[in-house]
């Protein structure tokens, strides 16, 4: 998954730096005699302007010196036939289909979806609900019969009480009497959230359809969303000694119940190095958003600013969460682009999918009036059912049902469509009324594959986003076949490029040291004068911390010279340091001993040679696309870009 989202990352950022659509036809350069224009060079850069840090690359011929190597890399990915390969084609197709979803759908819909989304999430409700459960294609019988059930229970329910008929019909298969505590939108299918919503406080819905059955909901209570919650918190990782982690914490603990600093204690103690420096503060986040639920329980049962959890222990590692600040929900402009995805996902999507037909019926002109189906009828058989039906080899159908643009759909691609979605085990039903619902769904799916297959004609701004992720795409697999892939598996270039540079691999000063530090002058003083004496930090903890105290804590380990614990004008010398206040507290170093520079092992220094490696293999291989490939740049239309782009 990791790498997954890495590469689609990296292929964005490929992307965003080198595309545009070439509209105008004034040519730039040539590769190959394969023309590229002055429009798609001024939208790119214009594009990446203001997202570049390096002032060379604002430079127009520096900047036309990237863009023709990027160009020199399309033309060799293209000439290697990756642009061929099954598992390019495969990724291009799906991202294809993924980002026609977002110009497919009518957006009005959407944006009220996204609003009335919104304002649900503002309210919190619990309710009960009793349930008949029911197969999707069940029959209209058996519909009709649970349907009547549901209607029964809900008159039981309001005169006997939820109770008496949970106790009486709940089975956990065919009937459910269920208490659903409280939930927002999205945590139910979209009609049970519509009935949730709309039903007063203690009242019952009436019934309503979902694809599980017949269901009636007693709304319980509403309450406003508890929204979002910032945090601080120390971190000690999950390791082997847990024990020993275990013991700190509660030592951290212990301290900030004495009164001591939060964040000063973060500042020294905490592992998480994403939030340490920050006094252990963390993003904003609300319920759900973490990967721990324990975690997010601790956070949210705080109630007042600057309370403190007691120590726990998560998937992660050992805790203490401070609450800096609950907060309301998000602004409605802050949510709605993550409010959009989700309605992509749920339920919501059968309304948006049903708008978009009532769209593509008019816009393409198309009637749904069921035409004459007898012929189709006829060639069916019970075999359908089996899925062993097979068109009769002299059925022309040559009959056109419907048209769309210029595409004529007959009765033979009907008999098709019917052929392809036939499935085992199918429940009979007659066979006109099995024409008649697959004849709604072959329009409908014709429409749809229509409007996608023509999309990039019909929408440009589609088009220039599909062709950008199509050459960004041709740019990864071309860098990591010849590049990335290639220097990692080249040991012996590896092992040969690191003995010429060893040089540059090394570890800086680093420190085998105790650091004590407390909130107490007075017991770093202590501290201090035993360390001078070589009492062991267990010695001294021994002595001066208690059960119910604890005045100073101890670090000991090698560390680099920038370590959080240490100051930056500390005199790396051995020997017990003077007092110092760092991190809002009294500390004292005691150093055992200088470990000087010392060269890194080609095992230790890898990532970084295998780094190095790789951007000199890129260079040389560059110098040999650019003899490969003949670039040919028009002054003139360069001339008139730079005038353009001042």
């Amino acid at each position: 998954m990791k790498m997954n989202v890495l590469r689609t990352t990296l292929i964005a950022f490929i992307v965003s730096c080198f595309f545009a659509s070439a509209q105008e036809k004034t040519v730039l350069f040539t590769v190959n005699e394969v023309p590229v224009y002055t429009n798609e060079f001024k939208r790119v850069y214009n594009k990446n302007l203001d997202l570049v840090k390096d002032d060379s690359q604002k430079d127009i011929d520096n900047y036309l010196d990237l863009f023709v190597k990027y160009k020199l890399k399309i033309a060799e990915a293209k000439t290697l036939g990756l642009d061929k390969k099954p598992s390019y084609l495969r990724e291009f197709g799906n991202y294809k289909d993924q980002l026609a979803k977002n110009y497919l759908n009518d957006n009005k819909v959407t944006d009220q979806l996204v609003e009335e989304a919104y304002n649900r999430l503002q309210t919190e409700v619990d309710a009960n609900h009793i349930l008949v459960k029911l197969e999707e294609n069940a029959s209209p019988r058996d519909s009709l019969l649970a349907f009547q059930e549901i209607q029964k229970l809900r008159i039981r329910a309001i005169n006997e009480g939820f109770d008496v008929v949970k106790k009486d019909i709940h089975n956990g298969r065919t009937l459910f009497a269920e208490e659903l505590g409280y939930f927002t939108a999205f945590k139910m299918v979209y009609s049970f959230e519509n009935a949730a919503y709309n039903t007063p406080v203690g009242e019952w819905s009436a019934p309503f359809r979902t694809q599980f059955g017949y269901h009636v909901v007693l709304v319980k209570d509403k309450r406003k969303n508890k929204g979002d919650v910032t945090v601080a918190h120390i971190m000690l990782l999950d390791k082997e000694d847990s024990e020993d982690n275990q013991s700190r914490i509660n030592e951290i603990y212990k301290r900030i119940k004495q009164g001591e600093d939060f964040g000063a204690l973060a500042k020294q103690f905490s592992e998480d190095k994403s939030s340490s420096s920050n006094g252990g503060q963390l993003n904003t986040f609300s319920a759900g958003q973490l990967s721990s639920k324990i975690f997010e329980d601790q956070a949210f049962a705080l109630e007042q600013a600057k309370d403190v959890s007691k120590p726990f222990k998560s998937e992660f590692g050992y805790h203490i969460v401070k609450l800096i600040e609950k907060h309301g929900m998000k602004s409605f402009s802050e949510l709605a682009p993550e409010l959009k995805n989700k309605i992509k996902r749920d339920s919501r999507s059968k309304v948006i999918n049903d708008k978009r037909l009532e769209g593509l019926y008019n816009k393409y002109n198309v009637s749904k009036t069921t035409p004459d189906l007898t012929p189709i009828v006829f060639i069916l058989n019970d075999t359908y059912f089996s899925s062993s039906w097979k068109i009769p080899a002299d059925f022309k159908g040559e009959t056109q049902l419907f048209k769309i643009g210029n595409t004529v759909f007959s009765q033979h691609d009907f008999a098709e469509f019917l052929l392809k979605s036939q499935r085992k085990r199918q429940a009979k039903v007659a066979l006109e009324k099995l024409v008649a619902d697959n004849y709604i769904l072959f329009v409908e799916s014709s429409l749809k594959i229509y409007q996608e297959e023509n999309l990039e004609n019909e929408n440009e701004d589609y088009a220039q986003i599909l062709m950008e992720y199509r050459d960004g795409l041709l740019l990864f697999d071309l860098m990591e076949t010849e590049i990335w892939n290639a220097a990692k598996q080249d040991s012996i270039g590896l092992q040969q490029y690191f003995a010429l540079h060893q040089d540059n691999y090394f570890y800086d000063v680093r420190v085998d040291a105790i650091v004590a530090s407390s909130a107490k002058k007075s017991s770093i003083k202590k501290v201090a004068k035993m360390l001078s004496s070589n009492v062991s930090p267990d010695a001294i903890k021994a002595q001066l911390n208690s059960e119910s105290k604890i005045n100073v804590s101890f670090i000991e380990d090698i560390l680099d010279a920038n370590h959080q614990a240490l100051p930056k004008d500390l005199k790396l010398e051995t020997g017990v340091s003077a007092i110092f206040t760092h991190n809002d507290a009294y500390s004292v170093v005691n150093i055992k001993s200088v470990i000087p520079t010392t060269s890194k092992s080609f095992k230790e220094a890898k990532g970084h040679v295998i780094a190095d490696f790789q951007e000199e293999k890129e260079k040389e291989w560059m110098s040999g696309l650019a003899k490969k490939y003949k670039v040919v740049i028009n002054q003139e239309a360069l001339n008139q870009v730079k005038e353009q782009l001042k």
